[in-house]
């Protein structure tokens, strides 16, 4: 009888763990905001908005593309001036009950509502599912993806450097594309690893990719597992790296498994301005 009431006990726990941990994985993303100074700012130009989203992971169950354009709606009404979408549009993940196309992948992000537009740069996962077919998504819904290049809006110099994590990025190529423009500069990108290899410092560096943790051991808030050479240097939130200015977000989504804990999904609001 003892043993039965613990395995009866045991199943509910596990049943709460997961009920929590899949609640966390989606709920609506917690906004943090910060501002960016620069000194050479443009005169008269007024500040500059940016939303920072990444890791969207769209699959089933927990990020079908109809959450997306839930969210869409309620991040629209920050009124950003720009969208900047640091990779990660889809996922793979082990234990998705659903894979979307790459259509129904991209479709939602035409809901953001941006007068500088949205501008994207490729993660891992989008390289691995089907990078051709986003890209010709992405162009078709008239949004920017930038693979180490760069694109003006408004007085901003934006660098969207592809992923590193699967060896796709060419800071040299980005850089040279920035310094054909002028304006302060930013850099958007999918994994923050590439920030010690920067030429040299821009306003701000926008990433995703670490989830920050996604699952954190309660007792240390450490991941469970990290995703960059660097260990916590670039896990999570607003950072200053040798006077670089990192946003590293936890993303909308999740990776291979649909669960969340000590770190939920969130969406930074970045002012740039003088």
């Amino acid at each position: 009888m003892r043993i039965g009431r613990a395995i009866v006990f045991a199943s509910l726990l596990v049943a709460v763990l997961i009920g929590w941990g899949y609640w966390n994985a989606t709920r609506d993303p917690v906004v943090r905001t910060a501002n960016v100074h620069v000194k050479d700012w443009p005169k008269g130009a007024p500040p500059i908005r940016a939303l920072l989203i990444s890791d969207i992971h769209v699959a089933g169950p927990d990020m079908p593309p109809a959450r997306v354009v839930r969210i869409a709606k309620q991040l629209n009404a920050l009124n950003p001036d720009i969208v900047l979408i640091a990779g990660d549009l889809v996922s793979e993940k082990t234990l998705a009950t659903r894979i979307y196309t790459s259509a129904e992948v991209v479709a939602p992000l035409k809901m953001f509502n941006a007068p500088l537009g949205v501008v994207i740069a490729m993660g891992n996962h989008d390289h691995w599912f089907d990078e051709a077919g986003l890209a010709a998504e992405i162009d078709k819904a008239r949004l920017t993806l930038l693979r180490n290049e760069a694109v003006k809006r408004g007085p901003l110099v934006i660098g969207g450097v592809d992923d590193d994590f699967t060896h796709h990025a060419d800071l040299a190529r980005t850089y040279a594309a920035m310094d054909r423009l002028t304006g302060p500069q930013i850099v958007i990108t999918h994994s923050p690893d590439i920030v010690p290899r920067l030429k040299a410092p821009v306003a701000a560096v926008f990433a995703g990719h670490t989830h920050c943790g996604q699952i954190l051991r309660p007792w240390s808030g450490k991941p469970v597992s990290s995703v960059t050479r660097y260990g916590d240097r670039f896990q999570c939130g607003d950072i200053d790296d040798q006077s670089q200015r990192v946003f590293v977000t936890a993303g909308l989504g999740t990776s291979v498994i649909w669960l969340r804990y000590g770190a939920p999904p969130d969406a930074w609001l970045v002012t740039i301005g003088p």
